[in-house]
């Protein structure tokens, strides 16, 4: 069930301005931000191994899974963009497309695939009704498994990491990757606490499924709302995840890169994350295990 004030925000918010949902929410992040240096963008807690933690396959320092969420149409059509810049460094990500939210081509889905990328589900529509109540999750989850089984794909993430861990073993899902290591300024804000996957289990014999939660903090939130011009958050937030041997799992939107010279609105130079990869590259080549987000569900539903 969303908490109350969650569902007051979506029944005013077509009221708002975008503009001003931008500047309040900036505001916010500006408190918020201030009041969580204790847990944000590190909380050392989340450094812990789970018991029994045999390393990473061939010895490496640590994992890297590179994850997309595509909110709108623009998204959608900057996707093969990512794809290029990804490939000539020889990355391979996955691609979480919103349903019912815009026309989810066939084509770019198989292209995705040819070239060996994921495809993952993001939802059937872009806000937070699939957690209205239990009823309206299982109606959802009904076409929400049809997707999955006609697109081939295994993986989910909720709109805008709305989670309810217990509620998604309705979803026939090898993983999930609605959550994240520690994230204050999410609309629900309880980080998992962890930079390491973790297996779930329902309470009601239904089948369980490996949680990927994000580690790296969300394009949107730096150069969107925290208006930062730089990609020193990232690389800070990688050197020590590096550090302590975890997964470092970026979400990164292609609704928001901009690949053009232009300043569209509401969009950061495309450069940020080439920049990011290349650092990745530079510092660690050789010492990170980079896999799509299904093979890391599948390596640690073997190993726990």
């Amino acid at each position: 069930m969303l908490p109350s004030h969650i569902r007051l925000y979506y029944s005013i918010k077509k009221l708002i301005p975008r503009r001003s949902q931008l500047t309040l929410r900036r505001k916010l992040i500006s408190i918020l931000s201030r009041k969580s240096t204790d847990v944000w963008p590190v909380c050392e807690k989340a450094a812990s191994a789970p018991d029994g933690w045999p390393g990473w396959p061939d010895d490496k320092k640590f994992a890297l899974v590179l994850t997309h969420d595509v909110d709108t149409r623009r998204g959608h059509d900057n996707c093969l963009k990512i794809v290029e810049m990804e490939e000539k460094l020889g990355f391979r990500s996955s691609f979480n497309f919103v349903v019912d939210d815009y026309p989810v081509s066939f084509e770019l889905r198989q292209e995705l695939v040819k070239r060996g990328f994921e495809v993952g589900v993001h939802g059937l529509t872009h806000d937070p009704s699939l957690y209205k109540s239990i009823t309206e999750f299982k109606k959802q989850a009904r076409r929400i498994n049809q997707i999955l089984d006609e697109w081939n794909a295994v993986g989910f993430r909720s709109p805008s990491m709305y989670h309810n861990l217990e509620w998604l073993t309705f979803l026939d899902i090898a993983y999930d990757a609605s959550t994240f290591d520690t994230d204050p300024f999410e609309p629900i804000p309880n980080g998992a606490e962890t930079i390491f996957p973790f297996a779930v289990h329902s309470n009601n014999g239904r089948k369980g499924y490996i949680e990927l939660p994000y580690t790296l903090a969300q394009d949107f939130t730096l150069f969107i709302l925290m208006n930062q011009t730089d990609i020193s958050f990232w690389t800070r937030k990688l050197d020590w995840i590096a550090s302590h041997g975890g997964m470092a799992l970026i979400n990164v939107h292609p609704d928001y890169l901009n690949c053009l010279a232009d300043k569209a609105a509401e969009t950061y130079p495309a450069i940020y994350y080439q920049q990011f990869l290349e650092y990745i590259l530079q510092q660690y080549d050789g010492l990170f295990w980079h896999v799509l987000p299904r093979d890391m569900a599948n390596f640690w539903k073997s190993i726990y």
